[in-house]
């Protein structure tokens, strides 16, 4: 574990209502990617520290980043308020939902924010040409809600070992014509609904030769975790999950 102070290098505008936040290294910092690390921002003159999972790839040298949708909390108002050259303190690497290489062939089932930790091991793989098979379900409400579209498309063009599949879980609504709430199937050809055990059987073949990342918000979670154990049969030793909170 390692312990720094450092400053605020970038601050990048993902979708409307998530932002990345990279910190400056001035040395190479050892961590595995899915890990996540302590920030400590200065709220009122106090410290106050939260924990995120790095949303870069130890591939990509110079800064770490964690990525977060802005919400009312006193914490998310406060990472609002910063500004390239803010002070930081950063403490770093913790947890175990990691993947390096260990697995022929695994699967992601991850939902909104949770695709942080997913896009640094997705972004790892391709970098280091590991030759595991990867799968990604991803689920959104809206089309521009989906996070590191861009960044996910090109590391699938040039990794083949690498598939991604996106779906929107806003319902479509019978009746009356669209809302603006509504998917437009007309501009949205890809998936619809949430991620069950019927678009896991359709996207995902060979499911039960494959272990399984879960990363999302709790209820999606453990909804998932029940599915692949009771729905699909799958034994706990290949379900590796992590729970994403909001604050």
């Amino acid at each position: 574990m390692i312990q720094f102070e450092t400053e605020v290098r970038d601050i990048i505008q993902r979708t409307p209502n998530v932002k990345s936040f990279r910190f400056k290294l001035n040395k190479d910092v050892d961590f595995k990617p899915g890990q996540f690390f302590f920030v400590s921002i200065k709220i009122g003159g106090k410290e106050q520290t939260k924990h995120f999972s790095f949303s870069n790839s130890p591939t990509e040298k110079g800064y770490v980043e964690f990525t977060k949708r802005i919400t009312e909390s006193e914490f998310s108002k406060a990472l609002e308020g910063l500004k390239v050259g803010d002070w930081a303190q950063l403490k770093m690497p913790y947890g175990s939902f990691t993947f390096t290489g260990e697995y022929e062939k695994i699967a992601f089932l991850s939902g909104g924010i949770g695709i942080t930790p997913i896009r640094s091991i997705c972004k790892f793989v391709a970098d280091k040409r590991i030759p595991s098979d990867i799968i990604l379900l991803y689920g959104n409400n809206k089309e521009e809600d989906i996070i590191f579209r861009e960044d996910l498309d090109g590391i699938s063009r040039s990794n083949k070992n690498i598939r991604i599949v996106y779906t929107l879980t806003q319902p479509l609504r019978a009746g009356a014509g669209l809302t603006s709430e509504d998917i437009d199937r007309k501009k949205w050809p890809g998936r619809v609904g949430l991620i069950d055990d019927k678009v896991i059987k359709e996207e995902v073949g060979d499911y039960k030769e494959r272990v399984f990342y879960i990363c999302g918000p709790p209820g999606m979670v453990s909804s998932l975790t029940g599915i692949l154990k009771n729905k699909l049969g799958l034994p706990e030793g290949k379900i590796k999950a992590e729970n994403f909170t909001g604050y």
